[in-house]
């Protein structure tokens, strides 16, 4: 970025507001707006300009400064990234709370993130200054409107830095070895994600002529919020987010949209292939689909019969578009599950086990040129260990495996890092084996993926108890939806008498997936998923 551009989110929002003051930034459609008793409508960018700064100035009479962190619980709402942009200029920094999370989630991410107020839905309050006590932490809750209290005490707790550096959001994603981690990103990632999307050209082309996208995807992930938001900030786009994907009304609000482009995850396109074919399926203005995950086998057809490519892509919270890959030319492997080829800012190193550079194996990432880390993370926050270990001999090391063509192909093969992938959720087996081990009737606890033909892989969790029956797995799962987000929680429970464990008292993973593999098809395994059901609020 030169000196004399945007250096902010706040900043390049702006700028596109006086350029653009009467296109609309954001789109409400009727079925959202009922979903959040919302009214159906536009917002341009100069009224959504107005009411970002009259939001900071708010925010700054009631004592808010930089460094403070705000964190927001609003779901798919167009406040969310008002109170977003108005923290952004004052120089703060957001924390998104995915509202699927439970009691123990928010209590730990309350009190790691340290936020100085936090903005919610109305129906979530206690449950939230409840997990903030429990936290030691005596955090504000307020619903969007309300009057500003001042913050908490002690509140400026992010790095003192300006313009791009300074930090603009902190994400939480899976840890593999514990609680999850919190992703500091600075303003240069988003800023970076709204210009590579804007100019990655090819299938996924965009222009600054009123693109309008449609994203079903939640705004607290980085696709939504970085990508989703900024590639459509940056070229004077409209953006319309649903509360979640609705299969059967997809169509429908994709053509009320007048949507250009869309957002999906790899279960979307299986669902939507599923309905028998219709008008509706080209009723639309769309050119291309952005997302990862569709199923190989289904690509072809259902580029031919909705109309439009899908642009497969592989990015991770960490590495923002500073080492993004996507399959965005006209001549990418449709249907062979390819990413793509790196462009050339981005350098890829492969390794095998023994480190040893290889055509297949772990995928090891950073900028080219003389700012390795540009565009990334800037570190996990309170971990300089992890980020160190993440960082090691220079690369980002990103735990998922791939393999390489002689011409540059990219293809996704696993994960090497112990995360199950459920309908594009990152779930983290240790951090919902440490929740299970707060129940009282469980003596020890592995989790570990099992294949799902809808979603990608389920939980399937192996416990240990005294008196084990069907009644029990199942008021185990209840537990578990009071304590985590549902979509964590066990779909298949297994009672057993022990774990495989290495000699140090480790669970042995690979042995433990086989195990799960096994046991899934067991008439003593009592499936649980029909419990796993989204909470309303």
């Amino acid at each position: 970025m030169n000196a004399s551009a945007p250096s902010t989110v706040y900043e390049i929002f702006s700028v596109t507001a006086r350029k653009y003051p009467d296109r609309p930034v954001l789109n409400v459609l009727p079925g959202t707006a009922e979903i959040y008793d919302l009214a159906p409508d536009e917002v341009t960018y100069a009224d959504a300009l107005e009411q970002v700064d009259l939001i900071a100035r708010e925010l700054k009479a009631a004592g808010y400064s930089a460094g403070m962190r705000v964190a927001l619980l609003l779901e798919n709402r167009p406040a969310f990234f008002l109170y977003w942009l108005a923290v952004n200029s004052i120089g703060g920094s957001v924390v998104p709370i995915n509202p699927d999370l439970r009691s123990a989630e928010l209590e730990y991410l309350i009190g790691h993130s340290e936020p100085a107020l936090i903005v919610a839905i109305a129906s979530r309050h206690p449950e939230l200054e409840t997990a903030s006590k429990s936290a030691g932490m005596d955090v504000p809750v307020i619903v969007p409107g309300d009057r500003l209290p001042g913050p908490r005490r002690d509140a400026v707790v992010a790095r003192p830095l300006e313009g791009e550096a300074r930090e603009a959001a902190i994400l939480y994603t899976s840890g593999t070895t514990g609680k999850p981690k919190g992703c500091i990103l600075p303003n240069t990632y988003f800023l970076l994600a709204g210009h590579w999307y804007a100019n990655v050209g090819g299938l996924a082309n965009l222009t600054d002529a009123g693109e309008r996208m449609i994203t079903p995807l939640p705004v607290f992930h980085m696709n939504a919020m970085a990508y989703s938001f900024m590639a459509m900030v940056t070229v004077g786009g409209c953006l319309t987010v649903l509360d979640r994907f609705h299969p059967r009304g997809w169509w429908s609000d994709v053509a009320a949209s007048k949507a250009t482009c869309l957002h999906y995850l790899g279960v979307m396109p299986s669902m939507l292939m599923s309905f028998e074919p219709s008008p509706a399926d080209r009723a639309h203005s769309v050119r291309f689909g952005f997302g990862a995950g569709v199923d190989p086998k289904l690509q072809v057809a259902f580029e031919e019969r909705f109309g439009f490519p899908l642009v497969e892509a592989w990015a991770m919270t960490e590495t923002g578009a500073g080492a993004v890959i996507a399959a965005s030319t006209k001549d990418r492997l449709v249907a062979q599950a390819s990413i793509g080829k790196p462009k050339a800012e981005v350098e890829c190193l492969i390794i095998d086990d023994e480190g040893t550079p290889s055509e297949r194996g772990e995928l090891l990432v950073r900028r080219a040129g003389s700012e390795p880390r540009y565009g990334f993370f800037s570190e996990y926050y309170k971990d300089a260990a992890a980020t160190a270990e993440a960082w090691e001999g220079g690369w980002f090391h990103t735990g998922d495996i791939v393999r390489r063509t002689p011409d540059g192909n990219m293809f996704f093969v696993d994960r090497k890092k112990n995360v199950i992938r459920r309908s594009g959720e990152n779930i983290a087996a240790v951090e919902v084996e440490s929740i299970l081990m707060r129940h009282p009737e469980i003596k020890a606890a592995g989790v570990a993926p099992v294949p799902d033909p809808v979603r990608g892989d389920e939980v399937f969790a192996c416990l240990s108890v005294k008196d084990a029956t069907p009644a029990k797995a199942e008021a185990i799962t209840r537990w578990c939806l009071d304590q985590m987000a549902y979509y964590k929680a066990p779909g298949f429970i297994a009672f057993v008498d022990k774990l495989p464990l290495t000699a140090t008292q480790k669970i042995q993973r690979a042995a433990l997936k086989e195990m799960a593999g096994r046991l899934l098809h067991d008439p003593d395994t009592v499936a649980t998923g029909h419990l796993k059901k989204r909470q309303a609020g």
